[in-house]
């Protein structure tokens, strides 16, 4: 599918009286796939005929970015976008399902997980929605493992909002260039499609509210960091080794920390693993399943 035929073939529905869109295709268990910081859930589009061949897939642009709504005025967090998610679970009628979550969806896939425990604890799952799985790509899971770029502290500091001008495309291609491995760079059409998403609504001048999510991380560690230790529901960890952000050094702790610890690792690729190694994810992913 193209650039243009995803956004074309999407749908929209209200949350809180934005707009937010999301795609939904194929058979069978669903399959919700979470995308990361500062994109949008185009990042799964190499693995999206993969992967709906064997589910029902369903993704969204998360508010605040890609083709969603960006408004001005807005509390963004990862709490609220966990309720997002599961507003659209309930919009689509959708009771159990699986998760596949990167970067900064990897931390709401955090949140959600600490959902399920608790209903399970309260013995709530005939009346919410169910997780089944959760199997992660790069991400900051463990605040004192991840390194941030540069230019994300930089937004995340009290100046952050006065550099959001200067957030072009140029400083997108070369931060990309150096998180993607050395033999997986993003080519330019991506580079433009990654950052024709972030324009959109004149998104990037929200960086410095969004970027907010690494303080939460850190607010929140104990809830998150608890709930993905736990290794109680079918867990994997799917990581792009050469990533400076979130590569082999969080993968080792993850092997270190959660019960029952799952993970593959696919050397020489950087952050974004779903765009870099598709077949590769998707195998692992389903072999996570039991396909």
């Amino acid at each position: 599918m193209t650039f243009k035929e995803w956004h074309s073939t999407g749908q929209y529905f209200d949350y809180r009286q934005q707009k937010i869109f999301y795609q939904q295709a194929g058979n069978g268990s669903v399959l919700v796939l979470l995308h990361g910081f500062p994109t949008a859930c185009w990042d799964w589009h190499k693995v999206w005929p993969l992967l709906t061949a064997h589910y029902t897939v369903l993704t969204l642009d998360f508010i605040g970015f890609g083709w969603s709504d960006k408004p001005r005025k807005y509390r963004y967090s990862l709490m609220d976008q966990a309720d997002l998610v599961e507003a659209l679970l309930k919009e689509r009628g959708i009771g159990r399902y699986h998760l596949l979550a990167h970067d900064y969806g990897a931390t709401v896939a955090q949140e959600l997980l600490a959902r399920h425990y608790e209903r399970s604890e309260e013995e709530d799952l005939a009346k919410q929605t169910e997780l089944l799985s959760l199997c992660f790509l790069n991400g900051g899971i463990f605040p004192g493992t991840h390194h941030p770029r540069p230019i994300q502290n930089a937004l995340a500091s009290p100046l952050g909002i006065l550099l959001t001008p200067f957030l072009s495309k140029a400083k997108l291609r070369k931060n990309f260039s150096v998180i993607f491995g050395p033999a997986t760079q993003a080519t330019e059409q991506e580079v433009d499609e990654f950052y024709e998403l972030i324009q959109h609504q004149n998104g990037k001048y929200l960086f410095h509210r969004l970027i907010r999510y690494m303080r939460e991380r850190e607010v929140h560690e104990p809830r998150w960091v608890g709930a993905t230790v736990r290794g109680e529901l079918p867990q994997r960890f799917i990581n792009g080794a050469y990533d400076p952000i979130s590569g082999a050094h969080v993968a080792d702790y993850y092997e270190q920390s959660v019960n029952n610890a799952d993970v593959v690792r696919l050397s020489n690729i950087g952050h974004y693993p779903q765009m870099e190694a598709p077949a590769a994810v998707v195998e692992a992913y389903l072999s996570f399943r039991g396909f």
